[in-house]
């Protein structure tokens, strides 16, 4: 039986990333937007209402989370390849999706990640083997990589978009 919470498994990565996986995760955090937008537009406000999951986030909070948790990312990626191991701060991800804006309409979300998303693969698809190796610190989990964050994000997408699918399935949406 699927784990709902982990409904394309959980993020893993072979310990030697090819140049041909991060081309094919960079693809992925390309086409998220798209593929995000695509799934959740024609929803209802009662259907963006609906948790993904007995409780779990709403439709509506998890496309605002995919925004807060990019642009953390894309800031964390510039932290790296300007100043040496940062440490990096976590944020309480449940408190910010109870946060006022995350009842806001999803457009703002979906046009945000569409112009984060279309710097953000600018900027992976400049960096060379060194700053693919470059590092941050995150306080939780220890030093991390831009190559492996690479494809941690690419998989968060997936893994949040599938929640959102698996609902609509379920629902019969």
């Amino acid at each position: 039986m699927m784990d709902v919470r982990y409904p394309v498994g959980h993020y893993s990565y072979e310990e030697e990333v090819t140049d041909k996986q991060l081309q094919v995760w960079i693809d992925e955090i390309e086409a998220a937007p798209a593929r995000l937008r695509e799934t959740v537009i024609h929803l209802s406000d009662e259907q963006l209402s609906t948790p993904y999951r007995p409780g779990g986030w709403t439709i509506r909070q998890v496309v605002h989370h995919l925004a807060d948790s990019h642009v953390n990312s894309y800031v964390r990626f510039k932290l790296a390849l300007t100043e040496d191991v940062p440490t990096i701060k976590p944020y309480a991800e449940d408190r910010w999706a109870e946060l006022h804006d995350s009842t806001t309409s999803i457009l703002v979300s979906l046009d945000l990640l569409d112009a984060l998303h279309k710097r953000w693969v600018i900027l992976l698809r400049s960096l060379n083997k060194v700053e693919l190796n470059r590092t941050f610190h995150h306080p939780d989990t220890g030093r991390i990589s831009l190559k492996v964050n690479i494809g941690l994000y690419a998989w968060h997408g997936r893994h949040h978009i599938a929640h959102i699918t698996s609902i609509k399935e379920k629902m019969g949406w």
